[in-house]
């Protein structure tokens, strides 16, 4: 096999139509909402690296930590020959799995950047003697397969990304993720803690704004994607704490009332002043419904290991 090798599964249009969709769906209900990967253009992802250098914001340092010190046991108690992360994007906390692995081992990156893909995938096959990569370009929320590399598998999803679907989406992903995967095959989830509101907030609403920049970014991609004239200064950040639902809210809120025009969609979007579009939800978990969850879609909680300050927590669970 080469030492890397890319498969697109993602058809080349496909995330324009999926754009399209969205903002279609997301801009004509009420209350208004966007998923939150359409922040991650080029400037987006940009914005997101900064982000997670700053002082609040605590979960990349948190997950490290756990990954620096566990992932030697990791490796040891899933025996995995494989490691598979879904939404890999420069591939940078998984260096520390792949040095725990051992030789010869298989990776496989699934992103729908290919460009993201290709610079990191090569980049670790060279880095990495004897490590063979194999990337798909693909929405790993829709009919994944993977390809056929040895056993054990190992499958990352790492960052709390899990946190930015809805409870329903949770269950069908993870239930996916089981059906890829062969008794004895592994799972290791990196999920965000409940912990006090004014740190939570605080991670999501930085001092220097750049979320502020980074939440905004998503009007700047409708725009140049759809031809939308969204005026990005009209609309304010604003991330909240939902104690009920365990989750922060990102949202924008219209600081007038505007008329926004979406000429590739044929759409006109109204919004009233303070009227707010949801651009992400970030769910905060307890160890019981991570097991819970897991549980319900056909894996076996066996290890659960946090951070020394208890803020973010990696889940290793064994399908059965």
């Amino acid at each position: 096999m080469s030492p890397f090798t890319l498969t697109r599964t993602l058809p080349v249009d496909a995330t324009a139509a999926a754009l399209r969709a969205d903002v279609a769906h997301g801009l004509t209900r009420s209350p208004k909402q966007l998923p939150p990967k359409w922040f991650y253009d080029a400037r987006g992802s940009e914005l997101f690296e900064e982000i997670t250098g700053l002082p609040e914001y605590y979960p990349t340092r948190a997950e490290r930590e756990i990954l620096r010190d566990r992932s030697g046991e990791i490796a040891a108690v899933t025996g995995a020959r494989t490691l598979v992360e879904l939404g890999s994007g420069s591939s940078e906390k998984t260096r520390l799995l792949l040095r725990a692995l051992p030789r010869p081992a298989w990776y496989v990156p699934v992103d729908v950047s290919e460009s993201a893909l290709a610079g990191a995938g090569r980049a670790l096959a060279e880095e990495f003697p004897r490590l063979s990569v194999h990337a798909l370009v693909a929405d790993f929320q829709s009919g994944l397969a993977l390809p056929d590399t040895p056993g054990p598998r190992l499958v990352a999803f790492l960052g709390g990304t899990i946190g930015n679907l809805l409870p329903g989406e949770r269950a069908e992903f993870l239930a996916a993720v089981a059906d890829l995967l062969a008794p004895g095959d592994a799972l290791l989830l990196g999920t965000d803690l409940v912990k006090d509101e004014a740190t939570l907030v605080a991670a999501y609403d930085d001092a220097r704004g750049v979320t502020a920049r980074f939440n905004k970014n998503v009007l700047a991609v409708i725009n140049r994607e759809l031809g939308a004239d969204f005026d990005p200064d009209g609309f304010d950040h604003v991330a909240v704490w939902n104690a009920a639902e365990e989750w922060i809210e990102m949202r924008l809120r219209a600081r007038d009332e505007t008329t926004v025009k979406v000429p590739a969609l044929d759409l006109l979007v109204h919004f009233a002043a303070g009227e707010e579009l949801r651009t992400e939800v970030s769910a905060k978990f307890r160890r019981e419904r991570v097991d819970g969850e897991l549980s319900a879609a056909g894996f076996a909680p066996r290890r659960w290991w946090t951070d020394g300050a208890g803020r973010f927590a990696l889940s290793l669970a064994v399908r059965v």
